[in-house]
């Protein structure tokens, strides 16, 4: 029987070699993205986007998803402490390659920094979704603003440039532009 593909390590914050977290929270100010439902892969055991979005008092929510047993310990630790932060912000702990359209609601912007990372032959052993069906479900899963961030700075960048450039070329995504170390799209049409 296959076993769950996880990611046994917590992943503090460490804005010199990962900063996409940090760069995503500066876009959301710099745009000045108010009462947004945000999708965030990766968490982090820092999780600093749902504690400064809560903190932000902007009126954004995140449901972040991560695959990380310590990090997701973080999250349960984080919400009994402060509890108040749970009401904006929720963990789902589980393979992204797992997800399924029906049991998730629709989001304003989903952040897919870590695209490609992940995804091994571990995932095929229970016939979780490629990286592309991945990416295509929760593209079809945005309203409002639409948009999509991708991570430049990671070393699976190729896969989200593969996967962005046939989505663009179909007609189902278009570049917004960069900020900082991401690279945004926005979906204009459903996938």
């Amino acid at each position: 029987m296959a076993q769950l593909n996880i990611w046994d390590v917590n992943w503090y914050l460490d804005e010199a070699q990962c900063p996409c977290d940090v760069h995503f929270l500066k876009y959301l100010e710099a745009e000045g993205h108010r009462d947004r439902t945000i999708f965030h892969f990766g968490t982090g055991g820092h999780h600093v986007v749902g504690l400064r979005c809560h903190e932000a008092r902007t009126g954004n929510v995140v449901f972040g998803i991560t695959a990380s047993p310590p990090e997701h310990d973080d999250y349960e630790k984080l919400i009994i402490e402060r509890p108040e932060v749970g009401r904006t912000y929720k963990v789902l702990f589980g393979d992204i390659y797992q997800l399924d359209a029906r049991l998730l609601p629709d989001f304003d912007i989903v952040t897919l920094f870590h695209v490609g990372e992940f995804r091994t032959e571990k995932n095929d052993a229970y016939g979780a979704l490629t990286d592309d069906e991945m990416v295509r479900l929760l593209v079809g899963k945005l309203k409002g603003p639409r948009l999509v961030a991708f991570y430049d700075g990671s070393y699976a960048f190729d896969v989200a440039e593969r996967i962005t450039a046939t989505m663009t070329k179909e007609g189902v995504l278009e570049p917004v532009g960069a900020f900082e170390s991401l690279r945004i799209f926005r979906s204009v049409a459903r996938a």
